[in-house]
């Protein structure tokens, strides 16, 4: 049996097209596979809290000599990170909001990626400190955005900050093969945003043929 782990952050519902496709992936995947085990956080309607001062002393005192509040403090966070490490494959749905990720999706990335849990620092490494503790896992990216040319070497390039923040954040969530597929226009309404959605749908199958057939050579 496979774990998934299912994030969605858009604040909308029904009328979100990021949660629409990734929805659809996990249909798709559980017709396939109906043994296999999705765990959902729905980091857009309930976010995780911000990190504060206090959490940061709490995450960087050694696990041994923490207080009860500061156990209490890191709570949320051990149990995403549990949920995180359980997954063999992560589905995250995100719109673009002001050229970046919601603040609900960034607050899930800061409880998850924490030092001697997710990431060791060693200053012996030199230059690179930095060591994740997970490998291994593939990472499916639905992303929307009401404008277009994000990708590389398109016109909007430099302002994509969403899809390859990411993927730079990727490697401390134990990733290392990325699935990204984005609609667009979607401020413009256009046969270009149709056009956007039907070939994001059509993705999916050839996405998930791919991860399982990843899964299924590692097992």
């Amino acid at each position: 049996m496979t774990s998934l782990l299912h994030i969605d952050a858009s604040a909308r519902k029904e009328r979100s097209i990021s949660r629409g496709l990734s929805d659809a992936f996990k249909k798709h995947w559980l017709s396939a596979k109906p043994e296999d085990k999705f765990i959902y956080r729905d980091v857009g309607s309930a976010p995780p809290d911000f990190i504060v001062e206090s959490w940061i002393e709490a995450a960087f005192a050694p696990e041994d000599n923490r207080t009860d509040e500061q156990i209490s403090l890191l709570e949320l966070s051990d149990l995403l990170i549990e949920e995180l490490s359980e997954a063999s494959v992560i589905v995250i749905s995100t719109p673009m909001y002001n050229y970046g990720m919601p603040a609900s999706m960034k607050a899930w990335i800061d409880q998850v990626v924490r030092v001697n849990k997710t990431f060791t620092f060693d200053l012996n490494r030199g230059d690179s400190p930095l060591e994740p503790t997970m490998s291994g896992k593939s990472l499916v990216l639905f992303t929307s955005c009401g404008e277009f040319g994000f990708g590389d070497g398109e016109t909007r390039e430099y302002m994509n900050h969403l899809g390859p923040h990411l993927r730079t954040v990727s490697k401390y969530l134990g990733v290392d093969e990325i699935h990204e597929v984005s609609v667009e226009y979607q401020e413009f309404g256009d046969i270009r945003h149709k056009q956007s959605i039907e070939n994001a749908y059509k993705a999916i199958p050839k996405i998930i043929k791919q991860v399982t057939t990843k899964l299924d050579s590692h097992a």
